[in-house]
């Protein structure tokens, strides 16, 4: 499919958005991190316990530190060793668990970055070609009140659809469908089925959504409801091509994550071993950020060669002005 590896080559033409995407998710991370590792060195101090969980996992001194955690502290589960983070991840999303203040502060912020170059990233996958460091955050600072104002409307999307329609599908649809049953695999069954329906009314939202910032930065939309309406007009025309450069992401995606649950390191110990198992997360979190940026880069790509518009922006390139010394030369 053409869009899909015309997102790719407009991708790799932009390696500093990947970069710049990486640290910013690095530096967000980081302070949760480190509060994380001062709590964990306090509670263990000088003790045995510190050489027997630096050696591998003392489940004793983890359940003693469990017991007594609080706020980010009780993050710090088993489920936060290897590919078992993903899976967690993936239950707490599906099944609508609750963020504590800390990770939902961070995650807001991070949010709010997001929105930020978002508009630069997507100019820039929109053009096809350089746009410089002042191009680029002029960019996302022409884009950043109108994807704020989308925000609020995924916000509120989204807000409807864990508080709501997840509660309707598992609370009531998946009670009552499994309340007389006495064989425990049809009820899981039912429960993938909601699981299928959930994701893909997640998955619909966010197509709307990013089909909307490529029209509001491709078309210079300043009315987000215009945007909003546009970009479903558009899915509804090209349901088969968008569907299909979706999925095709999406095994991108899947096969990262495969890749993932093959190589991630388990609860090694301390030396060479911690430093491998930091790299191998740090290289997983930068694929998949490396295919959050093609859904956008193949997006892009695909509106424009559907309606002729490629490499084309109605918003001009904003150029560094030159000194006043140099323009009196």
């Amino acid at each position: 499919m053409r869009p899909w590896f015309d997102g790719w080559r407009r991708l790799v033409s932009a390696p500093a958005a990947i970069a710049g995407v990486f640290m910013f998710t690095l530096l967000t991370a980081l302070p949760l991190a480190l509060s994380l590792r001062d709590e964990i060195e306090d509670h263990l101090g000088s003790s045995l316990a510190a050489n027997e969980a630096a050696d591998g996992v003392n489940y004793d001194w983890w359940q003693e530190f469990s017991a007594q955690a609080n706020g980010l502290g009780t993050t710090f589960t088993p489920s936060v060793i290897g590919f078992a983070t993903t899976l967690d991840s993936v239950s707490a999303l599906l099944d609508g668990r609750r963020l504590i203040t800390p990770i939902a502060a961070a995650l807001a912020m991070y949010v709010m970055g997001w929105l930020f170059v978002s508009g630069g990233i997507v100019d820039r996958y929109a053009r096809g070609r350089g746009i410089g460091a002042y191009g680029f955050f002029a960019a996302s600072g022409t884009f950043f009140l109108r994807f704020l104002r989308l925000g609020i409307v995924a916000a509120a999307v989204y807000w409807f659809l864990f508080a709501y329609v997840h509660a309707w599908l598992f609370a009531r649809w998946y009670v009552n469908a499994t309340r007389d049953l006495d064989v425990e695999r049809t009820a899981f069954y039912w429960r993938v089925l909601m699981y299928v329906i959930f994701t893909a009314l997640l998955a619909a939202a966010t197509l709307v959504f990013d089909y909307a910032k490529v029209r509001v930065v491709v078309e210079d939309r300043r009315s987000m409801a215009g945007a909003l309406i546009a970009a479903i007009r558009f899915i509804v025309r090209n349901p088969s091509r968008v569907l299909a450069l979706y999925l095709l992401n999406v095994m991108v995606f899947l096969v990262v994550v495969g890749v993932w649950a093959l190589v991630a390191p388990g609860a090694g110990g301390a030396g060479p071993s911690m430093w491998l198992g930091v790299i191998l997360s740090q290289l997983y979190i930068l694929a998949r950020l490396v295919v959050k940026l093609q859904f956008l880069a193949s997006e892009t790509a695909l509106f424009q060669q559907s309606l002729a518009h490629w490499g084309y922006t109605a918003v001009p390139i904003t150029i560094q002005p030159e000194p006043a010394a140099v323009r009196s030369a």
